[in-house]
C-alpha cells in the first residue's frame, strides 16, 4: 500500500522536473554521455585488438621464427656486447703498459685504429664470411648487412644486436695479435695486417667452428666432416676462435718481425725487457677480467638460462683466481720473486683457458683447468724465450697456448649435466660429457681436431701472410725508426710530458 501511494508522486516529481530546462539539460548530457560510453566501450572492444596487432598475428601473418625478436635476450646480449667491447680499454692499458714509454703512443694508436677498422671490415664481409650461411668452409649471404632478418637464426635476439656482440668478439682477436708486435712494427704494416686478420682469417676460420653451416660445427654428424667422431667440435665463448686464433697469428707476426733491438734472451745472458708502467698493466687486466663477464655469460645470448649464465659466471671467476695464484707461485719457485707481471698474466690465462668449456663443466673443474691454465702460461713464456721469440706482454702464451688447453679441457672435465642454451630454458637432452666423467674419448678428440686444424691453419695462413706484408718493407719499422722510439718517429708525439720523461731517463741512468 505505501509503494502504490508513493509511486504517483514520483512520477509527479520527475514530470516536475522535466519541465524546468535546467533539469532537461542535465538529463540530455547524462543520455548523451552514457550512449558515448557504450559505444567506445564496443569500439575498444572490436577494435582494439586489431591495434594492438592481434588481428595481424590472428588472422593476416604467420611469423617465422626469425621474425620474432625476443627482448630479453636481445638486451641480456647488448649489454653483453657493451662488457666485451669495453675489454679494449683493458688490452689498450695492458698493452701501454707493458711496452716501453717511447713506444706507448703507437700502442694507443693501433688499439683505437684497428676497432675502426674492424668495425667497418666486419660490416662489409667478414660478419657475412663468418655467420652468414654458405658451404663448410665460409659464408656469403649478409654482406654489407643487406636483406638480412629481425634475428640471427633461432636465438631469437636481434640481428644487428647479434652483429654487435659479434663484432666485440672479432675486435678481441685483432688486439691479441698486436699485442705480440708492439716495439717494432710500422704502423702502415699493422693497418694492413689488421685488414687481413679482421676481414679475411678471423671470420673465415670462425666460420668453420661457429658458422650455421661450418664444418667444425657440424662434424660427427651423417653426411658430414668426420662422421665417425661421433659428436662436433665444441667452443662455448672462443678459447680457439678468438683467443687460439689471435695467438697464433701473434706468433706468425713475431716469429716473421724478429725480435726488438737490443733484446737479449736469457740463454745469451740477457732477459726480458722491463714493461714501463705496471699500474697501468695491472688495471688493463682487471678490467679484461670485468669485461670477461660479457665474453663468457654474454655468450649463453639468453637472459631466461638463468642457472646456465650464473655457472658461466662462477666457472669464470673461479678458474682466473686458480691461474693468478699459480702463475705466480710457480714463477716465485724459479725465481723467488712474487712477480706482479706472471700473476696478471696467469689470471688472463684461466680466463682464457675456461673460455671454451665454461658452460659445461663443474665450479671444481673450473679451478683445475684455471690452476693448470696458470702453470702453462709460465712455461710458455720461458718456451719462447729458449726459442729467442720476442713477445713482450706474453699474448702467444696467454692466448695461444692457454687456449688450446682450455679447449682440449673440455673432453676432460665436462660434467655431462648440460647440453646447450636455449632462448627460453637450456636443453639438456644431450649433454656433453668428458674422459673423466665417464664420457669416453668422443669429445676430446673431437676437441684435438678442431683445435688442431683451426691452429695449424691460422698459423701458416698468418705466416704467409706476415712474410708477404714483410716483404714490401712495411711490417717492420726501420732501424732509425725503432732506436728513436716509434711514438716519435711515427706519431710525431710523446705519452707524457717531457718532464716526466726526462725524470724517468735520469733516473734509470743514476741506477745504471
Amino acid at each position: 500500500m505505501h509503494e502504490t501511494i508513493e509511486s504517483p508522486s514520483r512520477i509527479s516529481r520527475w514530470g516536475g522536473r522535466l519541465r524546468d530546462s535546467e533539469w532537461r539539460r542535465y538529463g540530455y548530457l547524462l543520455f548523451v554521455g552514457k550512449f558515448l560510453g557504450i559505444a567506445l566501450t564496443l569500439f575498444f572492444a572490436r577494435g582494439l585488438p586489431e591495434l594492438l596487432g592481434a588481428k595481424a598475428f590472428a588472422d593476416e601473418v604467420v611469423l617465422k621464427g626469425n621474425d620474432i625478436v625476443n627482448p630479453v635476450n636481445t638486451m641480456w646480449t647488448l649489454i653483453a656486447a657493451f662488457l666485451v667491447f669495453g675489454m679494449q680499454v683493458g688490452f689498450t692499458m695492458l698493452e701501454a703498459g707493458f711496452c716501453r714509454s717511447r713506444e706507448t703512443v703507437n700502442v694507443l694508436m693501433e688499439c683505437i685504429v684497428d676497432t675502426c677498422l674492424c668495425g667497418l671490415l666486419f660490416y662489409a664481409f667478414g660478419f657475412a664470411f663468418m655467420f652468414g650461411r654458405g658451404n663448410g668452409f665460409i659464408g656469403y649471404h649478409g654482406f654489407m648487412l643487406q636483406d638480412i632478418p629481425a634475428t640471427y637464426e633461432a636465438t631469437g635476439v636481434s640481428f644487428l644486436a647479434y652483429w654487435l656482440f659479434q663484432f666485440a668478439f672479432a675486435d678481441t682477436c685483432s688486439t691479441i695479435t698486436s699485442g705480440a708486435m708492439i716495439g717494432r712494427t710500422g704502423f702502415v704494416g699493422d693497418l694492413i695486417y689488421s685488414v687481413g686478420v679482421s676481414g679475411f682469417i678471423y671470420p673465415i676460420v670462425g666460420h668453420w667452428a661457429w658458422g650455421p653451416d661450418g664444418f667444425l660445427a657440424t662434424m660427427g654428424s651423417a653426411g658430414n666432416f668426420l662422421p665417425w667422431v661421433g659428436t662436433s667440435f665444441h667452443d662455448f665463448a672462443g678459447s680457439t676462435v678468438v683467443h687460439t686464433i689471435g695467438g697464433f697469428i701473434a706468433l706468425a707476426g713475431s716469429i716473421v718481425l724478429g725480435p726488438r733491438l737490443g733484446r737479449r734472451f736469457k740463454r745469451d745472458g740477457g732477459g726480458p725487457m722491463r714493461p714501463h708502467d705496471l699500474t697501468i698493466a695491472a688495471s688493463g687486466g682487471l678490467i679484461l677480467w670485468f669485461g670477461w663477464y660479457g665474453f663468457n655469460p654474454g655468450s649463453t645470448l639468453s637472459a631466461m638460462d638463468f642457472e646456465g649464465t650464473g655457472r658461466v659466471a662462477a666457472n669464470t671467476t673461479l678458474a682466473a683466481c686458480a691461474a693468478g695464484l699459480t702463475a705466480m707461485a710457480y714463477e716465485y719457485i724459479w725465481t723467488k720473486n712474487w712477480d706482479l707481471s706472471f700473476t696478471i698474466n696467469g689470471f688472463l690465462a684461466g680466463l682464457v683457458a675456461i673460455t671454451c668449456p665454461c658452460y659445461w663443466v663443474s665450479p671444481t673443474g673450473s679451478i683445475a683447468i684455471g690452476g693448470i691454465a696458470g702453470v702453462l702460461v709460465v712455461l710458455g713464456v720461458e718456451f719462447l724465450e729458449w726459442l729467442r721469440i720476442d713477445d713482450p706482454i706474453g699474448a702467444v702464451s696467454v692466448h695461444g697456448f692457454c687456449g688450446v688447453w682450455g679447449t682440449l679441457s673440455l673432453g676432460l672435465f665436462a660434467v655431462g649435466k648440460y647440453g646447450v642454451s636455449g632462448a627460453l630454458a637450456p636443453d639438456n637432452s644431450a649433454p656433453v660429457t668428458g674422459l673423466l666423467y665417464g664420457g669416453g674419448t668422443s669429445v676430446l678428440l673431437a676437441q684435438c681436431i678442431g683445435s688442431g686444424v683451426i691452429m695449424v691453419s691460422t698459423f701458416l695462413v698468418a705466416l704467409a701472410m706476415m712474410k708477404l706484408v714483410n716483404a714490401t718493407g712495411l711490417l717492420r719499422v726501420s732501424r732509425e725508426g725503432e732506436f728513436r722510439g716509434l711514438d716519435l718517429y711515427e706519431h710525431g708525439i710523446n705519452a707524457y710530458p717531457e718532464y716526466v720523461i726526462s725524470s724517468s731517463q735520469g733516473h734509470q741512468a743514476g741506477v745504471e
